[in-house]
């Protein structure tokens, strides 16, 4: 039960974790093959691969074909993003270990200028809300994956709960029958006691009758020599 508590303590804390992580978005420059590019990172306080993963995975879905992957540069060339930019434009993309966690970065090429937050205001609210998005699902994905853990740890530990009863039960009934054989051997004992007696009784009942029988072997003997004597003094 005290588990239990704690599981259910934990969670309810690692929900409240969650629900005031944020996923802010900030202008940022990358140097992508010795070119500084200027892009937009959001942060997220997930693990990298598994970020990264997601974000090929959702861009591949998105625009199948398009993705290529490079040992880390996301690249992709006319596609269209139509919140972004009604015509295709070049994408280039990092995921990227933080201190706080990961940034997933990427740098639009809108063909007559990359996104900015001062020069392309509009797109730039169009690129921040698509990248929110997706840490916004990314951070949904991870309280499922918690409250499955949760969920499996908490079965785990009513099983647990219930094996220590079950071992209680049995430990409870060996009791029973060791009290039930501990009366069955005192009784075998008081048995066996008055058996013991009784052989006893036996052997001084014995003991008296050998005597019994000296003693008669003494009287007839004295009985047999007195007829002798008696014979001897016929005339």
């Amino acid at each position: 039960m005290k588990r239990n508590a704690l599981l259910l303590c934990f969670f309810l804390l690692g929900a409240l974790h969650v629900s005031a992580q944020r996923s802010p978005v900030d202008e940022a420059d990358q140097n992508i093959n010795n070119i500084p590019r200027k892009g937009q990172r959001v942060s997220m306080q997930l693990d990298n691969r598994r970020v990264e993963t997601s974000w090929i995975k959702q861009l591949s879905d998105q625009f199948p074909g398009k993705v290529k992957n490079n040992k880390g540069t996301i690249t992709m060339d006319g596609v269209t993003i139509p919140d972004i930019s009604p015509t295709p434009v070049r994408v280039i993309s990092r995921v990227e270990a933080l201190p706080t966690g990961t940034g997933v970065w990427w740098s639009i090429d809108l063909g007559n200028a990359y996104l900015g937050q001062a020069s392309t205001p509009t797109q730039w609210k169009a690129g921040e809300k698509y990248l929110k998005d997706f840490a916004r699902a990314m951070y949904r994905e991870d309280l499922v994956a918690q409250i499955t853990d949760a969920e499996k740890a908490l079965v785990t530990s009513q099983n647990n709960h219930m094996s220590v009863i079950a071992k209680s039960d049995a430990v409870k009934k060996e009791i029973e029958k060791n009290k039930a054989r501990k009366l069955e051997i005192q009784q075998q004992l008081a048995v066996n006691a008055a058996e013991l007696q009784q052989l006893n009784n036996q052997v001084d009942s014995n003991l008296k009758e050998q005597e019994a029988a000296r003693a008669d072997i003494v009287n007839q003997r004295v009985a047999l020599e007195a007829v002798k004597e008696r014979m001897g003094k016929i005339e």
